[in-house]
């Protein structure tokens, strides 16, 4: 004989969920409002919008709304007005660590503006980030903030057709920007290149990001015609931005049989996988490689030696980012190209390079045996 209590109880068990769901408080519409103050429902809209009604009457609707609990449908305000209140901060790689200063920095500022920041991580991937401007399109973003992987990229004239986009960082070249927040290269890589050189080093090898030189401000370009301006010796190397990746293309520049007496990395992050790298290759850090970053993490300042870099001016490129973001959003308006100049930060990490073996036995360049790691007796 089957068990009639299990069966009553899955019978009742949905009753009871169903009068728990009906016995939920119903959501309070303009329609109550209106009931309540005698007023039409458009004037109601426009007095809790703070428009086209006198203040008497804004500050009567607003106390009958705060009584009844009242709380905005944002889908209904986002389509009474054409706006959601949400920025895309498209980022091209949050393993970088200034990129993710940046970002937070961003949502910060643009919650000071009463918007919301929706922040995605390109992983350093042009494939990626079209695909995620795509995506922020579809979620009715009012503006997107991009740190470009690809300022080339055929996917920003799409963007800048169907919303307000920013960039940082560099140009989109024969992109309808709203506005570009970009770093002078020109003059923060020609600054790297020559304090290398003016300590005695010819022979540099660079870690850059991206394999594709930007065409607009391009570091990498810079650094191409500094090197036959200068008669240097310069090898770039694309490297990732987290430790373990920027370690092995370190491991990698530093084993080859020309090896580089100094590495410029274009951010921080991956200066610190060349520091990994030289520890675990015992080399000494300026003795036998100076290192130089480029965008001055805080971090940077507590390595040993403390890391020389370029610092970027953080607050004012937010401060201009997020004006310039809400103007676009509110008035429709394009803003001048904003540049920003690199700060050095000279620091212990760069020094001259190691003097070349001689037949008195002065120590090599290649050398692999830092000083502080030697034995007492070792001359």
């Amino acid at each position: 004989m089957p068990d009639r209590r299990v069966r009553s109880a899955a019978v009742v068990a949905p009753c009871q969920y169903a009068r728990r769901v009906s016995q939920r408080p119903r959501r309070v519409t303009l329609r109550d409002i209106s009931a309540e103050t005698g007023l039409s429902m458009a004037a109601v809209s426009y007095a809790l919008r703070g428009i086209q009604v006198p203040i008497e009457t804004q500050e009567r609707v607003r106390a009958v709304a705060e009584r009844l609990g009242y709380q905005a449908d944002p889908i209904a305000r986002a389509l009474a007005s054409g706006r959601t209140g949400y920025i895309g901060v498209l980022c091209g790689s949050l393993t970088d660590i200034w990129q993710q200063g940046v970002a937070a920095a961003l949502g910060r500022g643009l919650l000071a503006e009463s918007r919301q920041a929706m922040i995605v991580d390109a992983s350093n991937d042009p494939v990626v980030e079209a695909a995620l401007a795509m995506q922020l399109l579809d979620q009715r973003v009012d503006a997107i903030i991009a740190l470009p992987v690809d300022p080339a990229a055929r996917h920003w004239r799409e963007v800048a057709e169907k919303v307000q986009l920013v960039s940082i960082g560099d140009g989109l070249p024969g992109v309808a920007t709203a506005a570009e927040v970009v770093f002078d290269n020109e003059a923060g890589v020609s600054s790297a290149m020559h304090q290398l050189l003016d300590a005695g080093h010819r022979r540099i090898a660079v870690l850059t990001p991206a394999a594709l030189a930007t065409p607009d401000r391009p570091a990498e370009v810079v650094i191409h015609r500094l090197a036959t301006e200068l008669g240097l010796d310069v090898s770039l190397h694309t490297s990732p931005h987290e430790l373990d990746g920027a370690r092995a293309v370190a491991l990698d520049v530093l084993s080859s049989d020309r090896r580089p007496t100094a590495i410029f990395c274009l951010t921080d992050s991956m200066a610190y996988g060349v520091y990994a790298a030289t520890r675990e290759l015992n080399l000494d850090v300026p003795g036998e490689l100076s290192v130089l970053g480029y965008d001055d993490n805080p971090v940077s300042g507590l390595l040993t030696p403390p890391l020389s870099s370029y610092r970027w001016p953080i607050d004012e490129l937010v401060s201009a980012v997020v004006e310039r973001t809400v103007r676009a959003v509110d008035e429709g308006k394009r803003s001048r190209r904003k540049v920003l100049t690199p700060i050095p930060q000279f620091r212990a990490s760069v020094a001259p390079p190691p003097r070349p073996v001689t037949a008195f036995g002065v120590e090599s360049g290649l050398s692999r045996t830092p000083r502080h790691n030697r034995a007492p007796d070792e001359g």
